[in-house]
């Protein structure tokens, strides 16, 4: 199987194609499948605002399966959406239709127990690793056998830093011994820097509006499936 190639839609990324209705999220998706993701991520949003709340990620859910059946979908649980550590966890444990997958960033307050609460529910887990610091953490908490994969994902928006903070992350899981996948990825232009790397290394990569509105040459990005597009020649290439 070659290395996996995850979109991820939207964020809070200020851009004329980012999607926050559940039909915009269909047709970014669908757009995004077919230029080569295996995988999709995105917020749901309420209104002008991302949310977890039970009606509106149901909505986001039922309408991109639809579009995009059999690709994995995940959700952000990012504290950025809800900062209060037991609302958040009140809002997850309320959702009605369930994704294949969370992203879970490993260094936000009550992670522990909102993994546990995911993982009863069948719901997968990508760990998130946007620092060094965050990867220790995930190596102490021990929950890596029962991750679907690890996102290192290092948001320095300068690239060199960011691809020494992916070394770092990496070599982190690699001293003890943790073989679980790997999708890397950064922020901005730094992004294809991560990305090239990762590919050169063999691991999977995530590309798409939440993660950069540009090219790898630096032109803006039309939408998520011209990221793809892009991600997907990447590795072809290797």
């Amino acid at each position: 199987m070659p290395p996996l190639l995850e979109a991820a839609l939207n964020g809070d990324r200020d851009h004329p194609a980012t999607p926050r209705t559940p039909a915009q999220l269909a047709a970014e998706a669908r757009s995004a499948v077919e230029a080569g993701a295996r995988a999709l991520h995105f917020h749901p949003y309420d209104g002008a605002s991302e949310t977890l709340a039970a009606e509106p990620c149901a909505a986001a859910l039922r309408a991109v399966r639809e579009a995009c059946r059999g690709v994995p979908i995940s959700l952000s649980t990012s504290a950025a959406i809800e900062p209060d550590p037991e609302r958040r966890h009140a809002l997850v444990g309320g959702w009605t239709e369930l994704p294949d997958l969370v992203s879970a960033n490993q260094g936000e307050e009550g992670i522990g127990s909102l993994c546990e609460l995911l993982l009863g529910r069948g719901v997968g887990i990508e760990a998130g690793l946007l620092s060094p610091a965050d990867a220790e953490a995930f190596v102490e908490r021990g929950l890596a056998p029962r991750c679907a994969w690890a996102l290192v994902e290092p948001l320095a928006p300068d690239a060199d830093d960011a691809l020494a903070d992916a070394a770092a992350m990496e070599a982190t899981l690699a001293a003890a011994r943790i073989g679980l996948e790997q999708i890397h990825h950064g922020e901005g232009i730094a992004s294809w820097a991560v990305n090239r790397r990762a590919v050169e290394r063999g691991h999977g990569i995530r590309t798409g509006l939440e993660d950069t509105p540009v090219l790898p040459d630096g032109r803006p990005a039309a939408g998520n499936g011209e990221l793809v597009a892009a991600a997907a020649a990447l590795l072809a290439a290797r």
